[in-house]
């Protein structure tokens, strides 16, 4: 393959690349920054606890095998509007416990087995615990975490393309590549201070 046709494309995939994943690099990035400054970026959290009873015959049945855990679940999701997914349902002699996980957001609802009573603790963080866990992929499931993936391939393609663009622009190949090297030493030095 010739220098020009590398050069054509890593021009053509640096471009189209940079403009598919604009706005997955522009929300990685200021997510970034929100995480690192989180002091400056808090939203309020807030706690709703809610009181009630649920279907007896769903919960108190000897056999653990018997136990209505969809109906539980659904009774949450429909009543209260609990979303996220179901992170944890545990259930003990007295007791069951079930977690809803999302970004920003965890409801967890403990149940009196003997008698059918329950407490609700739903707890939200706001926008910008949202968006922070969405940086992180907290919570936030498959599909995402797979965005997350492609977001950092795609990053590394228009790092890489950008590279061996700068390589075949005669005047500016030795100010670049020094700049990277430079660009290297300034974060080692900072990851060793």
């Amino acid at each position: 393959m010739s220098k020009k046709v590398i050069a054509r494309i890593s021009r053509w995939l640096h471009i189209y690349l940079s403009m598919i994943s604009f706005v997955i690099v522009l929300f990685f990035s200021a997510t970034g920054l929100t995480l690192n400054h989180a002091d400056y970026f808090q939203s309020k959290s807030t706690t709703k606890e809610l009181k009630g009873n649920i279907n007896a015959a769903w919960v108190n049945s000897k056999d653990t095998s018997k136990i209505d855990k969809l109906a539980t679940v659904e009774f949450f999701r429909n009543k209260y509007n609990v979303r996220g997914a179901v992170s944890d349902f545990r259930i003990e002699e007295s007791e069951i416990s079930l977690s809803f996980k999302a970004p920003g957001y965890q409801a967890d609802a403990f149940i009196d087995r003997s008698n059918a009573s329950f407490q609700l603790m739903i707890t939200s963080q706001g926008f910008m615990g949202f968006v922070n866990d969405l940086h992180k992929g907290r919570d936030a499931g498959k599909t995402w975490l797979l965005l997350i993936d492609i977001a950092a391939i795609l990053m590394v393609l228009i790092s890489l393309t950008g590279l061996t663009l700068l390589l075949f622009i005669k005047k500016k190949r030795v100010a670049g590549i020094v700049l990277a090297v430079i660009g290297i030493i300034i974060m080692y030095w900072m990851y060793l201070v």
